[in-house]
């Protein structure tokens, strides 16, 4: 039976290459892919990622190839990516603890969140969280989204995120020590290097920043404990680490070996990659 891929997007742009390389590495192995965004609306494309004439300020450099752009324009304007699940609908609000029925409601949302384990156990394989400026606004501190996360963790399936999707992960805890599921896991994010020092912008939106609002490296560095490492690979063309469950790409260069790592976690059992462990 082919391989069914849940693939997150924030409604407030994502970097196209950070789907299309996953996406078209899902499609080669004949995977089935669906789409889940925070409240049901459409994805779209942040539109330096579909200019190739975009210099990317850290790196003093284009990012988009011409033939990359083209790719990210055409999944676009196509149909593929028309009426995502709505995350909002499907999964469960957490209570306030202030409510004046909290313990039924807290109660009904565990129940629920029960049936969503049985759900997902039954339609997909594994997880992806992709990329961009977007998810800092809808995805990292989004409740529902740490719910899904925590889901596909509790039924042991294959949870992949790639640059600023990473940051759901760190957030995504459970709720009675509120440990991070990355804590001794080895993680791999957009470094600060990497990050704008201006200029940070969201679809659907005026509001344009200085450099993210939250640096990912602090957080995820802090989020994996003692035991456990981000590694940055600054200087290095490429990062993708595999520590399973988890499989984290840095940025958009590693979107392709991103997908393939998935692939490689599905079909041959990849437990560990990318990264050597002390001791």
């Amino acid at each position: 039976m082919s391989k069914r891929i849940l693939v997150v997007l924030s409604e407030y742009g994502y970097w196209g290459e950070e789907l299309i390389g996953p996406l078209e590495t899902f499609d080669k192995a004949g995977y089935h892919v669906s789409f889940a965004t925070p409240t049901g609306k459409r994805p779209v494309a942040l539109p330096p990622s579909m200019d190739p004439d975009y210099i990317d300020p850290p790196l003093g450099r284009s990012v988009t190839t011409p033939e990359m752009a083209a790719k990210v324009r055409a999944i676009d304007s196509s149909s593929r990516l028309d009426d995502p699940l709505d995350l909002s609908s499907w999964l469960p609000d957490r209570p306030y603890r202030s409510k004046p029925y909290f313990l039924r409601d807290w109660e009904a949302y565990n129940t629920r969140l029960e049936q969503i384990r049985e759900q997902i156990a039954g339609r997909y394989d594994a997880l992806l969280v992709v990329g961009g400026s977007g998810p800092i606004v809808d995805l990292a501190n989004n409740w529902r989204v740490h719910d899904l996360i925590l889901a596909f963790h509790a039924l042991d399936l294959p949870i992949a995120a790639e640059c600023y999707g990473v940051a759901a992960l760190a957030f995504a805890r459970d709720q009675e020590d509120r440990r991070s599921i990355i804590r001794g896991k080895h993680v791999t994010g957009h470094c600060i290097e990497y990050d704008y020092k201006d200029g940070t912008g969201f679809m659907g939106t005026d509001f344009v920043i200085g450099p993210p609002p939250y640096p990912l490296e602090y957080i995820l560095r802090d989020a994996t404990g003692p035991d456990g490492a981000f590694h940055g690979n600054f200087g290095r063309t490429t990062s993708v680490i595999v520590d399973y469950p988890f499989i984290t790409g840095r940025s958009t260069p590693d979107s392709y070996l991103t997908g393939e790592k998935v692939v490689e976690v599905l079909e041959n059992g990849l437990r560990q990659w990318g990264f050597r462990a002390a001791g």
